[in-house]
């Protein structure tokens, strides 16, 4: 018998469960994430990729990778089961970095060296390339298996009766799970990018290899430890019944008086009516013959014919925040580009006299500023404000995310600023035909950039993730964590199709294009202009989706007491 922590009750599961599922987490993290700041380097250097080419193959890239986290949630929380899933994902994700790690050692797996002297780059044929799409496809459904429920699988240790009445227990692991999140990025962002830049492809790629083998190790060494729930009936199954038995039911007749209407009911459910909101699913709980319609346990004889007014509202709560999410869809185009690290690249990064910042190692700033205001907002900002109003403040979900929209359409501005100024230099310097040279600027001019956008992704993401799971019921937290993915797919899906469309347009006439892959001919300071553009409009979009969809949770209550 293995006891927990405590030395009683339960057979599995405890802390010391934690150590495998953590480190397994943050290794596998540290690897995954060390793959993308250099690849767009990487794709144009090696495979002779020009920018929009690669910049596409990394938009789709993004797209499945964060698509694929929602089926795996379906799949571990209805059929597999969330241990299995994690290993399985972790043994696709340690094949698919393999694969793509050949690519950096096989020279037969990329196109040969551009001949410098006269300037002739030969492209990767067609298996070169689907070979690079097999590896990047592996790897997105891999990440897609361990990412979506790991964070749940975790919690699921800590379900015994002894955890469950301390509730510090929770919130620690919650605590440490994000923090090592955090350290994982540092790490890649700094020592691994650092090995890419300086020690070559092969050993850049193939730590992250390593990574991803310990992680996978690790992970199946806590097996006989693991509290391992069996996998329940899919709520997004529940959410498509819901859609299915409104359409069958569509002929029946609503009453305005409730009480002519028998609806079906949940076991145990405090919602005994459904929402005159979206009237029209309500259709899908009415009961027209109960004999018919009902078991003896009082559930559904049909499914896809009979809801119940829980998952009725469920979807109701899912259709309801859909305006606000398309907003988070639109403010994470600008942040998908790996332009910045292009422009990096030709600025000066020395500091001191024998260190060069790594251009991919930027990013590292933006981190380092969300932390900073994560730490200040909790410490500094909100005492202060509680201090000068004489009361508790509380800045609403809708709020922060309000704010976070715009400080994001700030950081796409200051970034075409930027490069404009860039630009002007390269050109007056002699640097027009030489987009590999590095211009007397420093890229300390990057940082506002990168300040602003770190600060608007720590302020929006935490405020959309904190709106969703409250203001959804309970049982769709699942859903609610996973919405953010969601609209960074398509986001991503959204990017692409902008960079291409403006390629398109801007290169008619043999003009030279704006997202040329000679970026001091080209011009990204329009490009981030039309993106600032996209970014404006959002926000006055979200401004109004947000005073239609109305209070949040809560929000009524605080209301009516100030009133009073």
């Amino acid at each position: 018998m293995v006891e927990n922590d405590s030395g009683e009750g339960t057979q599995k599961g405890g802390f010391r469960t934690l150590p495998f599922i953590l480190g397994s987490m943050t290794l596998m993290n540290m690897a995954l994430t060390a793959l993308t700041p250099n690849l767009i380097l990487y794709l144009m250097n090696e495979y002779h990729m020009d920018m929009v080419t690669g910049s596409n193959m990394l938009f789709i890239w993004s797209a499945v990778a964060n698509i694929a986290p929602v089926a795996a949630a379906i799949m571990a929380d209805s059929f597999v089961g969330r241990f299995h899933m994690i290993g399985l994902g972790s043994v696709v994700t340690l094949v698919g970095m393999f694969l793509f790690w050949l690519t950096s050692v096989i020279p037969q797996a990329r196109p040969p060296p551009c001949v410098n002297s006269i300037n002739i780059c030969k492209s990767a044929d067609m298996s070169q390339v689907l070979f690079l799409y097999l590896s990047f496809g592996i790897i997105s459904i891999g990440d897609g298996a361990i990412r979506s429920p790991s964070l749940a699988f975790g919690s699921d240790q800590l379900t015994g009766e002894v955890y469950q009445e301390n509730a510090r227990a929770m919130e620690r692991y919650f605590s440490w799970y994000y923090a090592l999140n955090a350290l994982a990025l540092l790490v890649s962002l700094t020592c691994l990018v650092y090995i890419q830049v300086n020690m070559g492809w092969g050993l850049g790629f193939g730590v992250p290899v390593l990574l991803a083998l310990f992680s996978t190790v690790l992970i199946y060494l806590g097996t006989p430890f693991y509290v391992k729930l069996k996998p329940k009936s899919s709520l997004i199954t529940g959410l498509f019944q819901v859609i299915v038995a409104s359409y069958r039911n569509r002929r029946l007749r609503l009453s305005s008086q409730s009480e002519d209407i028998l609806y079906h009911q949940k076991k145990g459910s405090a919602i005994a009516l459904p929402s005159e909101k979206l009237r029209f699913l309500n259709k899908a709980c009415i009961v027209q013959d109960p004999e018919l319609d009902l078991r003896p346990d009082g559930e559904a004889t049909d499914p896809w014919r009979l809801c119940t007014v829980d998952q009725v509202e469920e979807l109701k709560a899912l259709l309801k925040v859909v305006p606000i999410w398309l907003t988070g869809v639109v403010s994470s185009i600008s942040n998908l580009s790996s332009f910045p690290v292009l422009q990096a690249t030709t600025m000066d990064r020395q500091i001191g006299s024998s260190f060069e910042i790594p251009a991919a190692s930027f990013g590292l700033f933006g981190v380092i500023s969300a932390i900073l205001w994560l730490v200040l907002y909790d410490c500094l900002i909100l005492p202060v404000a509680s201090k000068l109003a004489g009361k508790p403040v509380h800045f609403s979900t809708k709020d922060r995310m309000g704010f976070g929209l715009f400080l994001s359409f700030l950081s796409v501005l200051v970034i075409a600023a930027v490069e404009g100024f860039r630009r002007s230099v390269a050109i007056k310097e002699g640097y027009s035909d030489d987009p590999q040279g590095v211009i007397p600027l420093s890229a300390i001019w990057l940082l506002p950039q990168y300040l602003i956008g770190g600060i608007a992704g720590a302020v929006y993401a935490t405020s959309q993730n904190e709106f969703y799971i409250s203001e959804f019921p309970k049982s769709m937290s699942s859903v609610a964590s996973s919405l953010i993915g969601v609209g960074g797919a398509v986001g991503s899906l959204l990017a692409s199709l902008i960079m291409s469309t403006i390629d398109d347009l801007t290169k008619r006439g043999g003009q030279e294009s704006w997202v040329s892959s000679n970026v001091n001919k080209g011009h990204y300071d329009y490009y981030y202009l039309v993106l600032a553009g996209f970014s404006l409009v959002n926000v006055l979009c979200y401004i109004v989706c947000s005073r239609a969809y109305g209070p949040c949770k809560g929000e009524e209550d605080e209301m009516k007491e100030q009133k009073s």
